[in-house]
């Protein structure tokens, strides 16, 4: 049976004090408690990592929509001869995403807004469970939390100075703007303070430092909630962001020999789950009461819970040249929408989103394995191989860097890893180059208008 969280975090009510003159009307919401209460108690701390947990896994971050907008604005959107050149088509209604696929984001877009409000509210919830550790009498679950906590501030960390910071440059100093890092918990309208922005580099070893930490402070096995190989993992997807390729393969290699997963029998099986499959390392648990799963809700069709008859995102044509086997089950794990196709991987309203599967793991291994000329685990060959027999695909004879990368998209193609991927083999987009302002989102303008120190990423209109 799926878990039912019951979390309680801190809302804007709680953080300024505001009350009425009415008795009758001074009512707090029963998700909210109050600053005092909330870290009362080793209960209350718990309760406030979960609902860290909670906005983490939220649409509107982890459970669809940034990676929506990693897919989108990696696709080329072009119209050559009447037909699209890109592997998507944008046929929603929303004019975020339709300024990612058009890669003509405003201060405005509403989509932006919430990845760094909601991105920011997470953090702010991990450094309360941090500044208050020493309520936790237990020093092995004060330890699970500060993992957890960690774990999960790094992970926005992450997201945000990729999506907010130009890319990071392998070999560079990489003092490009990246986002403010907050490591103090603000609990009242008086503490808040206004950062300006850390480099791109100060931002990756602040949240390097964290993974490090919850990788030595998190058990093995963690129920649905991080482990110390959910950590390696997210680890090893960062080293390969930055080109550290011994670190990443390394990092993965320890996900495969020692976290005790494997792949599932077969690709489908991967997806659609009500509860974690043998091959997730670490998933956002939906349920009917609880968390939204806005990949159904964008990529499906509306027979399956999605927005439209065809889907709002639909696979195109350019996107089966990839295949190179027709008995590949990844080539055919798709349905028609009204004439369109849609991807069957997020068919289920209510399935648990895969975060980190280990078919990545897989996948980081061979690349970093094949860069570095060597074998540690499997051979590049004999591991790609491998993850193509999951999926009937027919063994490959040879291998190149070329074809690694395609057997990544093949794979992990709709789960968010477009843009990054393109940003850090620096291949262009749509013909614009892979560190174009244009692929930057701006600062959300509410942000620069509320604090001075902020600095507007270039193009974006203050």
């Amino acid at each position: 049976m799926k878990p039912l969280f019951k979390y309680y975090y801190l809302t804007i009510v709680a953080l300024t004090g505001l009350t009425s003159c009415d008795d009758n009307l001074d009512l707090v919401p029963e998700q909210s408690l109050d600053p005092e209460t909330a870290t009362s108690s080793p209960a209350n701390i718990q309760n406030l990592l979960i609902g860290a947990y909670d906005l983490a896994g939220s649409n509107v971050l982890f459970s669809g929509d940034t990676q929506l907008a990693s897919e989108l604005l990696a696709n080329d959107n072009r119209i050559e001869n009447e037909n699209l050149l890109g592997e998507l088509a944008w046929r929603g209604t929303f004019q975020g995403p339709a300024e990612f696929n058009r890669k003509q984001m405003t201060a405005q877009n509403a989509f932006v807004v919430p990845y760094w409000t909601q991105g920011y509210a997470t953090i702010n919830q991990t450094n309360l469970v941090l500044d208050n550790l020493d309520i936790i009498t237990d020093p092995e679950t004060a330890a699970i939390l500060e993992g957890e906590a960690k774990f999960l501030r790094a992970l926005v960390y992450f997201e945000l100075v990729r999506h907010f910071g130009l890319p990071y440059e392998t070999g560079q100093t990489n003092a490009q703007l990246g986002v403010p890092i907050v490591t103090n918990a603000v609990t009242d309208a008086s503490q808040i303070e206004f950062p300006s922005r850390n480099s791109v580099e100060e931002v990756y070893t602040q949240l390097i430092t964290d993974l490090q930490d919850a990788y030595n402070l998190l058990p093995d096995e963690n129920s649905f909630f991080a482990d110390r190989y959910a950590a390696q993992a997210i680890l090893a997807r960062i080293y390969l962001q930055q080109g550290n390729y011994v670190a990443a393969r390394d990092a993965a290699d320890d996900v495969l020999n020692n976290s005790g997963h494997s792949l599932t029998a077969s690709y489908e099986d991967a997806f659609n789950n009500d509860e974690d499959s043998t091959e997730d390392i670490f998933a956002w648990q939906i349920t009917t009461q609880d968390g939204i799963n806005d990949y159904n809700t964008f990529w499906a069709t509306r027979d399956f819970g999605g927005r439209s008859l065809t889907g709002d995102i639909t696979i195109e044509a350019p996107y089966f040249e990839l295949f190179d086997d027709p008995n590949d089950e990844r080539s055919t794990f798709f349905y028609e929408g009204n004439g369109t196709l849609a991807s069957g991987k997020w068919q289920s309203q209510f399935a648990n989103v895969p975060f980190l599967r280990l078919a990545e793991m897989h996948l980081i291994r061979a690349e970093c394995n094949f860069r570095e000329g060597s074998n540690i685990g499997l051979s590049p060959l004999e591991e790609i191989n491998a993850l193509r027999a999951r999926s009937n695909a027919s063994a490959l004879g040879a291998l190149d860097l070329e074809e690694i990368l395609r057997e990544r998209k093949r794979e992990l193609g709709f789960e968010g890893f477009a843009l990054h991927d393109l940003k850090r083999t620096k291949q262009d987009v749509a013909g614009i180059p892979y560190n174009a302002d244009e692929l930057v989102m701006p600062i959300p303008q509410r942000e620069i208008d509320a604090n001075p120190n902020l600095v507007q990423n270039p193009g974006y209109v203050n």
